[in-house]
């Protein structure tokens, strides 16, 4: 039933659309009406401001950018850069951009790959944008729009520097677009923005447009999470909004969050928490609750891990279950997990198809492909297979046929012909894109993956299987946390083809519903600062800002805004604490004397006597003596003091033991605050400090910081090792090189050894000038991990040669095969850190003076070949 709108709503109406001519363009093509935050943050774009959008995966976030790009296309000369986390989420815009708007319209920038880098619209990694800003690029003229999008990995330890970078050096012209999951402090960080950019507003949804039922698997049934009693509606109607089995996402607001005095500022369709009913009027599904009381069933029944076999991952290191350890979450062994192969029949039967299983291990993803596939499972139909057999050869056509055996090509194809696949890192990237476009067509229905997965790929399913509530994280098996919870299970439910998502988590034994209700509901998911200064960072800020002007920029970093804010709570706990310490003055005082003195005589006494207690036999016949002579000053000093004689006197005690705990808390909180003020600032200064005693930084004849010529080639060197590779450049400590030792040296710069990978043998690195080279590279790192250590920076590891032989080897001209064995990787690990490498080695071509730089671009050739040089964007 329509209402009719009053001939004010009417005349509102009509004015909104008025003023919003580029919208109404932009939405008039679209097969679906906005919703509300994403009207709202278009209106915002169109407006000429920058936004912050923060909601659930699946919402509809990237609606937003495409506005942004539309907008941009519509003004004569405007450019927008689409920046995104990873390469494979920058190949999948590229392609459905140049689909909107044409190849000539579209760019991309990867590092390893540069298709129509001059187009108005480029879609690249955020370290490309970066590396662009430091260099002044010319690419930058008309720059309008930035798409940040999955700006939440700005909290990402090892390459979230580079958001902060971005964000803070691009022109305050340039508008922003900011996409990001949800996360609890989304208006910290949109304060932030605002500080730094300006013009800046904070859209946040809290809303699923595909709700989310959450089940838990036991004995071949489905239960539900939650209680259901009373019938669904009034179940629903009873639960807060962060519990109900309808509501997707856990909401972005800590509970105990305050509104009251919220500056008055746009916050989108955020609803404060008092306005959800208590957590308590929610229950755990009694049924599940009963199980998890009941007795243990017997381990190693029809579990998951394949009869038995132990997981393993990357470099076979085993993930033992810990049979419960006690989390809240159980082990892995119960024998109440239904086996694989039934669960995607019960999902088939149930058309809970298609579904991504998340396992948390790349063998376990492939062993558990192979265990459907024995059992006979097949979910597909001819014509299905046959589109998904031509798809298959398309994409894979330039691959060489030596290569498909060591790659299991044919093993592949026989899985996805019967609709189940596996997608992790370890995979051919070439593999994964066509497991992932064929999902998307829905001839895939069943994907095997590790979390990878849930970081931003187009690939919704309708429903998301949890095998385990934990995982391993290199050193021991943990629990997921709240906020991989919400990232995996986002991927549940397709807009405009589902009406609802599922969430399907395993029964184990020691699993407690309680904890996982916890888990499916809580609402905390911080974004926290991993910025840092760098070398290279500390150069090209000092270039173009001098080095005062640097301090105060790294001063509005993220990092420095958090430690400020935290900093002013802990200033308003040391004025309460001070406050405290003022009323124990008072009750401590004695008409006598001084009672803070005679407390200070009487806890130097007390301190003496237990550390005589402790170290009496211990001591020499001197320091006895001493002890003793320092006892009885004390002892003296105490019984003369006025207020030894004070009726009150241990009353006044009381308070002045108060007192000086406090008093030692304040000390400590004060001290804490010292540390924190200027934190960022601080790592810099010492970063110049190791970049002035090495040459790459001197002063001028007005005594300004400026950069030597050795700081100018350190501008244009990015990455982990910048600092090592500009000395080792300096010293001339490569020049011997040919083109395959070289790629061999770039490959122990950039590679990061497994947790259980011992140094290679040096009987099995190359042989000629590239060991006396990399003994003379080891030597400079541990000089410099000296150095940084002495200036209290945290250093670095030593060079990794696991990978050195291998890439040689594959330089040279060596099969697949063989590399593949050499460095016991698999095909998609080795892709990926070669890739890495021919992106040090192109550094190299540009920055390095012969021979270095032209044996650099030998070496390019050499080893941007067969599987390496595959793109399905090229």
């Amino acid at each position: 039933m329509t209402t009719e709108l009053s001939p004010s709503e009417r005349f509102a109406q009509a004015k909104a659309k008025k003023s919003l001519p580029i919208l109404d363009a932009f939405t008039d093509k679209l097969p679906i009406a906005l919703d509300p935050f994403q009207r709202e943050a278009c209106a915002l774009v169109e407006q000429g401001k920058s936004v912050l959008v923060a909601a659930p995966t699946g919402a509809g976030k990237t609606i937003i950018a495409e506005f942004a790009i539309f907008k941009a296309m519509q003004e004569s000369h405007a450019k927008v850069f689409y920046t995104a986390p990873m390469k494979a989420l920058s190949n999948q815009k590229f392609q459905e951009l140049v689909a909107e708007y044409g190849a000539e319209s579209v760019g991309l920038l990867t590092g390893d790959t540069n298709v129509n880098s001059q187009a108005r619209i480029v879609v690249m990694t955020t370290e490309v944008l970066r590396n662009m800003l430091y260099a002044s690029s010319d690419l930058l003229t008309n720059l309008s729009y930035v798409v940040m999008d999955e700006v939440h990995f700005l909290a990402d330890k090892f390459r979230g520097a580079v958001w902060e970078e971005v964000i803070i050096h691009l022109p305050r012209s340039v508008r922003m677009v900011s996409l990001s999951a949800t996360v609890s402090n989304a208006e910290e960080f949109g304060d932030w923005l605002q500080a730094v950019r300006g013009d800046t507003e904070v859209i946040v949804s809290e809303e699923r447009p595909v709700p989310l039922e959450q089940h838990v698997l036991v004995r071949g049934k489905l239960l539900d999470l939650f209680d259901a009693a009373g019938g669904p509606n009034e179940a629903r109607s009873r639960m807060p909004a962060a519990l109900t089995t309808t509501v997707a996402e856990p909401v972005a607001i800590a509970p105990t969050e305050s509104y009251g005095d919220r500056p008055a500022r746009n916050r989108g369709t955020k609803q404060p928490p008092a306005a959800l009913p208590g957590l308590t009027t929610t229950r755990v599904n009694p049924e599940l609750v009963r199980l998890s009381h009941g007795p243990r069933t017997p381990a190693g029944r029809g579990g998951f891990d394949g009869g038995g076999k132990r997981h393993e991952g990357r470099g076979g290191k085993q993930n033992r279950g810990n049979g419960g350890n006690g989390n809240g979450f159980g082990g892995s062994g119960g024998g109440a997990r239904t086996d694989r192969a039934a669960l995607v029949e019960l999902l088939d039967s149930r058309n809970l198809l298609p579904a991504i299983f998340f396992v948390f291990s790349r063998v376990g993803c492939d062993a558990a492909v192979q265990q459907v596939l024995r059992s006979g499972v097949r979910l597909t139909q001819k014509h299905e297979r046959d589109e998904i057999r031509a798809i298959v050869e398309e994409r894979c056509r330039t691959l060489l046929d030596e290569d498909l055996g060591v790659l299991g090509y044919f093993e592949w194809l026989d899985g996805l012909e019967r609709g189940v696949a596996a997608h992790h890192a370890g995979m051919l990237p070439a593999f994964k894109e066509v497991v992932e476009e064929l999902f998307r067509k829905k001839l895939v229905k069943v994907v095997f993956a590790t979390e990878t997965l849930a970081l931003g790929i187009n690939m919704p399913a309708r429903t998301v299987v949890l095998e385990k509530l934990e995982k391993f994280n290199g050193e021991a098996r943990v629990p997921i946390t709240s906020g991989e919870f919400t990232q995996l299970t986002g991927r549940a439910g397709r807009r405009g083809i589902d009406v609802e998502g599922h969430s399907v988590i395993q029964w184990a034994d020691g699993l407690d519903p309680q904890a996982v209700a916890s888990l499916a509901s809580r609402r905390t998911y911080p974004l926290n600062s991993s910025f840092k200064p760098t070398y290279n960072m500390a150069v090209n800020l000092i270039d173009q800002f001098g080095r005062q002007r640097t301090r105060e920029i790294l001063e509005s970093s993220f990092a420095q805004f958090q430690a400020d804010r935290a900093v002013v709570d802990l200033a308003q706990k040391v004025r309460s604490q001070q406050e405290s310490l003022a009323g124990y003055q008072k009750s401590m005082t004695c008409h006598l004397g001084d009672f803070a003195e005679y407390s200070t005589i009487r806890r130097e006494l007390s301190d003496l006597e237990k550390k005589g207690a402790g170290r009496s036999e211990y001591s020499s016949r001197g320091e006895r003596e001493k002890r003793q002579n320092q006892l009885n000053s004390l002892r003296k000093r105490l019984k003369l003091h006025p207020c030894h004689l004070c009726p009150d006197r241990e009353n006044h005690a009381r308070w002045a033991e108060r007192y000086w705990k406090l008093k030692k808390q304040t000390d400590q909180i004060t001290a804490e605050i010292r540390t924190r003020t200027g934190a960022v600032a601080k790592v810099f200064d010492r970063v110049t400090d190791v970049l002035t005693i090495l040459g790459y930084l001197e002063s001028d004849a007005n005594g300004r910081v400026v950069l030597a010529p050795a700081g100018r080639m350190l501008r244009r060197i990015y990455g982990e090792r910048d600092l090592l590779v500009a000395e080792s450049l300096r010293l001339g400590l490569w020049n011997n090189l040919d083109a395959p030792s070289l790629a061999a040296m770039a490959a122990a710069l950039i590679y990061e050894p497994r947790r259980d990978e011992g140094q290679a043998d040096e009987r099995n690195l190359p042989h000629g000038p590239f060991r006396a080279a990399f003994d003379a590279t080891g030597d400079l790192w541990s000089n410099l991990d000296d150095l940084e250590r002495d200036k209290r920076l945290p250093g670095s590891n030593p060079l990794a040669t696991g990978l050195c032989l291998g890439m040689y080897q594959w330089a040279k001209g060596g099969r697949l095969d063989n590399v593949l064995k050499e460095t016991d990787l698999a095909a998609g690990d080795f892709v990926r850190w070669t890739k890495q490498t021919i992106d040090l080695l192109d550094q190299l071509s540009v920055v390095a003076d012969s021979p270095v730089g032209s044996t650099a671009r030998k070496a390019l050739d050499a080893i941007r070949r067969g599987i390496v040089a595959y793109s399905s964007v090229a």
